[in-house]
């Protein structure tokens, strides 16, 4: 058969459409293919902005010699990663259980009935560093097959029956408690560099779910600690290479512990989460520089991913062309002294070297430097800052642009919603509120069928054919939970329900409370996956456990409470243990320990009770706003003006205080648990 990916909506596989490799997308056909051909099946796994998946293919999958072998001896299939998370999950926890690490490019042999065999991620052309080159990978597997084919069968049964032996155990379904918490907190103080901020060395990734934790628990105990860890991470990361120092925004990660040097992509989930964190910093703080980089986040997401339809795109390569024509990593961004000198002339040059920290012998490669904030004594006039980075902005965006990974993804647009919803509402800006209603209505118009169950993904307006997973329900659940706060529509609240209706029956361990990130009625694969550990975003299981606590505080719903607190019990068994990996799972549970606090502002939306309401640091405390007698949100029923004047209610734990009409005292009210 042809290569199949013409007609994908994957920009993954659309860049492999044009390989001789006659690749297949993951379908039923493509395995019923190799049963008929009698061939095991070669399964490749990457994502668009992975640089080792580039270089792979323009190594092997774009060799004719390559692809002739691959064509005779396998069925080939092509996977998005970003797409088909239930099968990437699947097949890396093969490859990490078999080699002791994984990565992306993946690359797996399976039998016809997709049981795996043999793995590996980047194979090279050529033996290299012990490697074996990928020809002879497939000259092995494909002998092994031919000749021992028995033996081979034992292996993949083998392999499944290890990978069902690892379910997961959840006997504890109580949330976390103090202890649990406190303990948390310890762990994270052991693994923290306290002098570069951070956890962990390098790489080094940035802990936007851990910041919000810390955050939450200095709210809720005021333990100086937390905060000065959440508010020293996010300095440092902001004034480091790994920050966009002219066009805001954060880069995938670190390959240094002192956040120099990144990985040039940027993902809309780092972004979307790392927005919010210094938005949530700011409220907590007051700080500029969280302002800023909330700001400035926030205008990249809607400037540099925003598609024509009003989503948002997934990510930016971390590759672009140089001044040479060569395609490598980091050219749009990077700078040498010369470079400078051409832009903004001789002194000006020099002073922006030492503002920006580049120097002659360069930070990254070939003489070029990251721009990163150093710490120094010498003062910059902010209109000269300003003024420089004009400049260079203006000489950058003359350079190749990185490539755009179009596809919406649910998930990850869930997330960028609530943060350009909150961020807007907290500055003034209702341009971002706006592109956040606007990403909505596309998940409502596209993403959600008849029966409000979503699409995992859509390119250019056209619906992906691949089931939404467990992180799509809840990460766009929270994302109109937070638009119904903050705009008083109760639409969204209506659709948050939909989508959680969705995660409760199909979802749910009806017997444990356990989540499962496939639906009981999805594809069955080799095993069903379930990861409760945040990594890159919120694990399925964590967002699903925040977005059920927080309409279950919005309408009074017991069954989403309970759903919620149940859930948590994986954090009560993996916080103490692994806090850095439950960061999102811990945010949730101090919002369950502070309540959450349940605020009706009755009255004007968007006025000052309600922005007062929206800035409260309380953890997890949700919002309803609308006029009096307005029946579209729950927590507003039954609440008057008083004496013809707006006013705030704010219950706990099925408590309320005397209703309030000022500002400041509702600022008390919200301020922490202290």
């Amino acid at each position: 058969m042809p290569n199949q990916l013409a007609q994908a909506t994957s920009p993954y596989l659309l860049q492999h459409a044009d390989n001789p490799v006659d690749w297949w997308p993951w379908s039923a056909d493509a395995f019923e293919e190799a049963r008929r051909r009698g061939v095991p099946v070669l399964l490749s796994v990457g994502y668009s902005s992975c640089h080792w998946c580039h270089v792979m293919a323009h190594e092997s999958f774009e060799d004719e010699a390559t692809a002739a072998v691959m064509n005779e001896r396998f069925v080939n299939i092509k996977v998005d990663r970003e797409e088909r998370p239930d099968v990437d999950a699947v097949y890396m926890e093969a490859v990490q259980a078999a080699t002791g690490q994984g990565g992306w490019p993946m690359t797996v042999f399976m039998t016809p009935d997709a049981e795996p065999f043999y793995f590996g991620t980047y194979f090279p052309p050529e033996p290299r560093h012990g490697m074996a080159s990928f020809r002879q990978v497939l000259d092995g597997v494909g002998q092994a097959w031919a000749e021992r084919r028995g033996e081979v069968a034992e292996v993949a049964a083998k392999i499944v029956g290890d990978l069902a032996g690892r379910e997961l155990p959840y006997g504890d379904t109580q949330p976390p408690g103090e202890g649990e918490l406190a303990q948390a907190l310890l762990g994270l103080t052991r693994d923290y560099d306290a002098a570069h901020g951070g956890f962990g060395g390098a790489p080094k990734f940035p802990p936007s779910m851990v910041i919000e934790f810390l955050l939450r628990h200095y709210a809720r105990t005021g333990a100086e600690g937390a905060l000065q860890m959440a508010q020293d991470t996010c300095e440092r990361m902001a004034r480091g290479g790994i920050y966009d120092q002219l066009g805001g925004g954060f880069a995938r990660y670190a390959v240094d512990k002192e956040w120099v040097v990144p990985h040039f992509e940027k993902m809309l989930y780092d972004n979307a989460l790392l927005c919010r964190a210094y938005a949530h910093l700011w409220r907590a703080t007051g700080s500029e520089t969280a302002r800023r980089v909330a700001l400035e986040t926030a205008d990249f997401l809607v400037r540099e991913l925003r598609t024509n339809e009003g989503g948002f795109a997934s990510a930016l390569d971390a590759d672009s062309e140089d001044a040479e024509g060569r395609h490598v990593e980091g050219a749009y961004y990077v700078w040498t002294p010369a470079q400078l000198r051409d832009v903004l002339g001789g002194e000006d040059a020099e002073r922006a070297m030492r503002y920006f920290g580049v120097t002659e012998e360069g930070t990254f490669e070939e003489g070029a430097s990251v721009l990163q904030l150093p710490d120094g004594d010498e003062v910059f006039e902010g209109e000269w800052v300003e003024g420089v980075r004009r400049r260079l902005s203006e000489a950058r965006a003359a350079r190749p642009a990185p490539g755009r990974d179009d596809k919406v993804v649910a998930a990850w647009n869930g997330l960028a919603i609530a943060a350009l919803a909150e961020t807007g509402a907290y500055f003034g800006r209702p341009d971002l509120v706006d592109a956040a209603v606007a990403a909505g209505d596309l998940l409502v118009r596209v993403h959600l069928d008849a029966q409000a169950r979503i699409a995992r993904t859509s390119k250019e307006g056209r619906v992906g054919a691949n089931a939404g997973v467990l992180e799509d329900y809840a990460d766009v659940a929270e994302g109109f939970l937070t638009l119904a706060s903050v705009t008083g529509e109760g639409v969204w609240l209506e659709f948050a329900g939909f989508l959680l209706d969705h995660v409760l029956a199909r979802f749910a361990d009806p017997e444990s409370g356990a989540l499962y990130d496939t639906a009981a009625d999805a594809e069955q694969l080799i095993r069903r996956p379930q990861d409760p550990t945040d990594n890159a975003a919120p694990s399925g299981w964590s967002a699903a456990a925040g977005a059920l606590l927080s309409y279950a505080a919005q309408t009074g719903s017991e069954p989403h409470r309970t759903a919620a607190e149940r859930a948590l019990g994986v954090v009560r068994a993996l916080g103490p243990r692994a806090p850095r990996f439950i960061g999102h799972g811990l945010a949730v549970a101090e919002a369950l320990l502070d309540g959450p606090r349940e605020v009706a502002v009755v009255g004007e939306v968007g006025g000052e009770l309600h922005r007062v309401a929206l800035l409260g640091t309380a953890p997890g405390a949700v919002v309803a706003a609308g006029r009096e007698g307005g029946g579209e949100l729950p927590l507003l029923a039954d609440r008057p003006l008083v004496d013809g004047r707006p006013a705030a209610y704010v219950c706990r734990n099925f408590t309320c205080d005397v209703p309030v009409t000022d500002p400041e005292r509702l600022a008390e009210a919200l301020g922490s648990g202290r």
